[in-house]
């Protein structure tokens, strides 16, 4: 058995995963692990500005095309700079391994240089984090992680790793190895049948897609099931993207805030809803007497304790959602259930065609709802779009079209600022050797901009071509919306000049371009610019639109809500 530094094992192994780049910043206590790098080959690195901006990167990476990510730091603060990166992915059950560097194992108990328990610290925010103490360990415990990280509900991994252990030799031939299998959680045949037998006794069902449904990579599969019984299907914005917005049996997205008025109306409206991959999250069920209702609830996850955990389902199945849904599709074939559009499909194209939101406005200021009304039609069904949190995300959810699975990538229930920059050069890395000419855009406030604004020298340095459209009302404009019943409106405005920070002068100083646009006629020539822009300079292209400034957006408590939400005189 060939006797190497373990370090070296660890970069085979990692190859042996299917990573290809790995995001992160060197520091003393993880020299080991890059020089392992350097000699072993086989894995591109870029240099972060940040550590929260290299789990971010890892982040959007394993969105984009369903390996596991992977983030680099040192000892110390850089692994306290991941808990933000950590705490999204496991919020959104994302499979990132963060490995941090450590101080020395004698200095661990003396209050050493950067010496901090980052495994204690890291364990509420992943699925499991551990410090490597003995180096024979090392590619064994890396197996794990990404077997964990993939397993189950997925989720991040952090490895925490001494410095004096990661200097040391072992025993490993990686011609011998090959990745830990991961065990399909497969669907208890008798639930399936009564998951059956409840949909088809249903006289308005929905098929609700959550983010399950990508994960599993079970698009297919849910458009099938959804054809042939002709259910209409509603996604939760986890799961934007899980089936075509424009199909004929899309009924939008219900919630409290990144929702359709016609999703809303016609989860009222149904009898029982099939939920698969979703975990009933707050912003999605609002009150939950009025989401519960007098309908039934068929709950299907691939983690056992999410069944339940909101509410009591009238059915619950532990499964894989692609497994499941392949499960009900052969089932019901085998019954010959197939079934004709009927009177509530038709209801639903009724709802669909009367109860929309107004998105054609010329006035000046540019309302926000005209801007995605221009990304709609300027961009096509297979660009690649980021976006985080704030008045955003909602006008995202409630605006934007999405026709493919992990095409439209989002941090959900975290929501950290400044997320989108980072996400979206992961998301561009992924696509490098699959689909090399793939346009990706960011979508982003003036100031969740700010927040990991550094990474765009990442995205200079390494020639990672993005768009970035910056939605800038020039205050917070979600907290701003949020103070209202509080009759405040203090400290959420960040505007100090005609427009405030000067973005892009920001962009400029990374080697970077951008252009701010005021008219809503000048928006589509602006952003067919950015295109054109980012192909020919390989590097993040920033189209800065000034909104009005009052720009808040149409939510409320519960989905109950939806009969206040008649078009107001301005359509907003």
């Amino acid at each position: 058995m060939p006797r190497i530094p373990a370090m070296n094992a660890v970069v085979e192994v990692l190859k042996s995963e299917g990573v290809d780049v790995a995001f992160g910043c060197p520091g003393a206590a993880i020299l080991p692990l890059y020089k392992a790098m350097e000699e072993v080959g086989g894995i591109e690195h870029l240099v972060v500005r940040h550590e929260e901006g290299a789990t971010h990167m890892a982040d959007g990476w394993a969105r984009t095309n369903g390996r596991v990510g992977v983030a680099i730091g040192t000892s110390g603060p850089a692994g306290t700079n991941m808990i933000t990166g950590l705490y999204t992915a496991h919020a959104d059950s994302i499979p990132i391994v963060c490995v941090t560097g450590q101080a020395a194992t004698a200095l661990l108990d003396k209050e050493g240089f950067q010496a901090v328990d980052i495994v204690a610290i890291a364990e509420p925010v992943t699925k499991w984090a551990v410090q490597i103490k003995e180096a024979a360990t090392a590619p064994w415990i890396f197996r794990e992680a990404f077997r964990v990280a993939r397993s189950g509900r997925p989720g991040p991994v952090l490895i925490d790793i001494p410095v004096d252990v990661a200097q040391e030799l072992i025993d490993y031939d990686p011609a011998l190895d090959a990745p830990l299998p991961v065990a399909p959680v497969e669907p208890h045949p008798p639930r399936v049948e009564r998951a059956l037998d409840l949909l088809l006794a249903a006289e308005r069902p929905l098929i609700l897609a959550g983010g399950g449904v990508i994960i599993a990579e079970a698009a297919a599969e849910l458009r099938e099931l959804a054809e042939y019984l002709n259910i209409p299907v509603q996604v939760t914005l986890m799961g934007k993207g899980a089936i075509d917005e424009t199909h004929e049996l899309f009924c939008g997205i219900t919630g409290v805030q990144t929702s359709q008025r016609y999703g809303n109306a016609s989860f009222l409206e149904s009898d029982l809803v099939l939920a698969v991959g979703a975990r009933f999250g707050d912003r999605h069920t609002g009150r939950l007497d009025v989401y519960r209702g007098e309908r039934a609830f068929i709950h299907v996850d691939v983690e056992p304790t999410q069944i339940g955990r909101v509410f009591e389902p009238d059915l619950g199945v532990v499964s894989d959602a692609r497994l499941f849904l392949r499960a009900m599709i052969e089932m019901a074939r085998e019954r010959g259930a197939g079934r004709e559009a009927g009177a509530w499909v038709a209801r639903i194209r009724e709802l669909k065609a009367s109860l929309g939101r107004r998105e054609d406005f010329d006035t000046v200021p540019i309302k926000a709802p005209r801007v995605y009304k221009e990304i709609n039609e300027v961009f096509g069904e297979d660009t690649y779009f980021v976006t985080a949190i704030g008045l955003y995300q909602i006008w995202g959810g409630q605006h934007q079209k999405a026709y493919k699975p992990r095409h439209y990538q989002i941090c959900g229930q975290a929501g950290p600022l400044g997320w989108e920059i980072p996400a979206a050069i992961g998301v561009r890395k992924a696509l490098e050797s699959s689909e090399p000419d793939a346009e990706v855009v960011g979508i982003v406030g003036d100031y969740g901009f700010q927040y990991m604004v550094e990474e765009l020298a990442v995205g200079a340095q390494y020639n990672v071509p993005l768009i970035l459209i910056m939605i800038n009302n020039e205050y917070l404009g979600l907290i701003r919306q949020a103070s209202i019943p509080y009759e405040m409106n203090y400290q959420v405005d960040i505007h100090y000049d005609e427009y405030g920070t000067d973005n892009v002068k920001i962009m400029e100083a990374y080697g970077c371009s951008g252009r701010r646009v005021v008219s809503p006629g000048d928006i589509r020539e602006a952003l067919e610019w950015a295109r054109k822009e980012a192909r020919s300079t390989g590097r993040p292209v920033l189209v800065e639109i000034m909104i009005e400034r009052e720009a808040n957006t149409p939510h409320g408590p519960a989905i109950d809500a939806v009969k206040e939400f008649e078009p107001l005189p301005d359509g907003a």
